[in-house]
């Protein structure tokens, strides 16, 4: 698992949303609360740790985008995101939140 933590931690990104909306076409962008460790969520997902994503998913750590954040995000498009793939998922965390 070390290995993978390592690789997550150089595979890491900053990117604006401009060119993270692509992905919502394939439903494959998830937001990551600014609580959570974007690496460790990373992680629990590509390792398919249903008990910790579940969790953070029944606390709203974990989600879709809303219509209300797609929405604000579309008024300013250079915002920018943390972002880890963790295939087929585009994790993503707003630097503004953390």
């Amino acid at each position: 698992m070390s290995g993978m933590i390592e690789s997550f931690k150089r595979d890491l990104a900053e990117v604006c949303w401009r060119e993270l909306k692509i992905h919502l076409q394939r439903d494959a962008i998830i937001v990551v609360a600014a609580e959570l460790d974007l690496v460790e969520v990373g992680v629990a997902v590509a390792e398919d740790d249903k008990t910790l994503v579940e969790a953070w998913i029944a606390a709203n750590k974990l989600g879709k985008p809303t219509a209300k954040q797609l929405e604000s995000w579309e008024q300013e498009e250079e915002k920018l995101f943390r972002m880890l793939i963790v295939q087929p998922f585009i994790l993503i965390q707003d630097i503004d939140d953390a």
